[in-house]
């Protein structure tokens, strides 16, 4: 007998999706989801100047003619799908988007939900506009928490970005191209099947991590536009059965209940972090520990004899890499991000420059640097930081909620330096205001469609930064 489709989660969650309203989102809600817009924006429209997006824009350029979607950060426009694998590329490329939603989440969803305004010919109210992008949100965490958690799934291989974010783009584009809940479960069993992205990346410093997400925005956006030519996707790929994604991608930790319980409740987008430095966010709360130590003690680089972590393995296997040849080794190498921090004062995109990595001073500093694995530090706990002095003095801390966690909000001083510096590195001053006023004003507007062009710039592209 064939399976009631109204009784599967991929039912459940697509009624969710078509039903939400934008005046069920409490305005701390409505206000996070602005910010979160356009920090990945911004994010997006700074990683036109990676390697990754460029030589992406570049194959993509070869076989199709210009289209109607902004290739963000460029004078170049593609085809929906193509502008939304570039602009996800684009958003992940330099570690600054925002994590703890598939992870990645906006650097997923962001890119899927602009490409498909570009399908419709109506308005579309930034009210609209933004629940989609919370739904995109909450429906690619909730996959995450039904695989058992970030850390299962990722200790299984997966890249969560690539793997549950394809669901909320999905969900995203579904949303905005107004599609009924039978269409919307279409879209999310074909979702099911455009997974995918694994961890290798991180043995090798390859550029992969980045092309993830741009991979999930453009599958989530390709599964809703299927869906809306009437192709059938599976209606029970979260169920217990073989060919299902969370039998195949979670057999061990799977807990299909967190896919549906308390929808509509609690948003999942409140756990959802800013990031304030250019690292895995595995590094963040070691960044901060040293800055309290170094900073409250004032202690200063010529003092420091050596810096001792005590962390897990979970967190050594992640970001215990030494190598720092590649941005993307860099980038998830915690030595390297304590020694930006202990050598500049800081751990931005300026930081993890070529020309900075290759800087005596940083390299003697990561020397000084002792990573131990404490098997009494649970695998996603924070690790501790000592600062050990020529003198014999010694500090020790850990910080528990890193600079841009829920907990431990930027403040609009560094939140809005963040956003103009990486907006800059494409945009006009004049565009950067006009980005920054736009989508925080967002949620009143009766029509955002003008954001599309606003992502657009005067130059081809920027300089590639390495």
């Amino acid at each position: 007998m064939a399976d009631n489709v109204e009784t599967t989660g991929v039912a459940a969650v697509a009624r969710f999706v078509t039903s939400a309203r934008p005046t069920d989102l409490p305005e701390l809600i409505r206000q996070k989801v602005a910010r979160h817009t356009l920090d990945t924006l911004a994010c997006g429209v700074a990683g036109a100047a990676s390697q990754e997006a460029q030589a992406c824009l570049d194959l993509a350029l070869t076989t199709e003619q210009s289209g109607s979607v902004a290739v963000w950060g460029t004078a170049h426009a593609l085809a929906p799908r193509s502008a939304a694998l570039i602009n996800g590329i684009a958003c992940h490329a330099f570690e600054l988007d925002d994590t703890g939603g598939c992870d990645h989440s906006g650097a997923v969803v962001l890119p899927a939900a602009l490409a498909a305004v570009a399908l419709v010919d109506r308005p579309v109210s930034g009210s609209e506009f933004l629940l989609a992008v919370v739904l995109g949100y909450e429906v690619a965490r909730r996959v995450l928490e039904a695989c058992g958690g970030y850390e299962p799934h990722n200790q299984a291989g997966w890249h969560s970005t690539a793997t549950c974010g394809t669901f909320g783009a999905a969900s995203a584009a579904a949303r905005i191209l107004q599609l009924d809940a039978a269409e919307v479960a279409h879209a999310l069993g074909h979702a099911a099947s455009f997974s995918g992205g694994l961890w290798g990346f991180i043995h090798d410093g390859s550029q992969t991590k980045r092309i993830h997400a741009g991979r999930a925005a453009e599958g989530g956006l390709f599964a809703a536009m299927l869906a809306r030519a009437g192709i059938t996707g599976p209606s029970t790929v979260f169920e217990d059965r073989w060919g299902g994604f969370l039998s195949t991608f979670a057999p061990q930790s799977a807990n299909p209940e967190a896919l549906t319980v308390g929808l509509g409740g609690q948003w999942r987008l409140e756990r959802v972090s800013l990031k304030p430095y250019a690292s895995c966010r595995g590094t963040h709360s070691a960044i901060d520990a040293l800055g309290e130590l170094i900073d409250g003690n004032a202690v200063g680089l010529e003092q420091v004899e050596r810096i001792d972590i005590r962390l897990s393995q979970f967190l050594f296997d992640m970001c215990g890499g030494r190598d720092i040849s590649t941005l993307p080794f860099a980038q998830m190498s915690l030595p390297y991000a304590l020694a930006a921090r202990l050598v500049t004062g800081r751990a931005d995109l300026a930081a993890y420059r070529a020309e900075r990595r290759q800087d005596p001073a940083l390299h003697a500093a990561m020397e000084k640097i002792t990573l131990a694995v404490d098997p009494r530090i649970a695998a996603t706990d924070e690790p501790y930081v000592r600062v050990m002095m020529r003198d014999g003095r010694s500090h020790e801390t850990r910080v528990t909620a890193p600079l841009g966690s829920p907990a431990n909000p930027i403040s609009d001083e560094l939140y809005f330096a963040k956003i103009r510096s990486l907006a800059g590195l494409s945009l006009d001053g004049v565009q950067t205001e006009r980005l920054v006023t736009g989508v925080l004003q967002l949620w009143g507007d009766t029509d955002m469609r003008w954001l599309g062009e606003a992502l657009s710039a005067k130059r081809s592209r920027p300089a590639v930064l390495n």
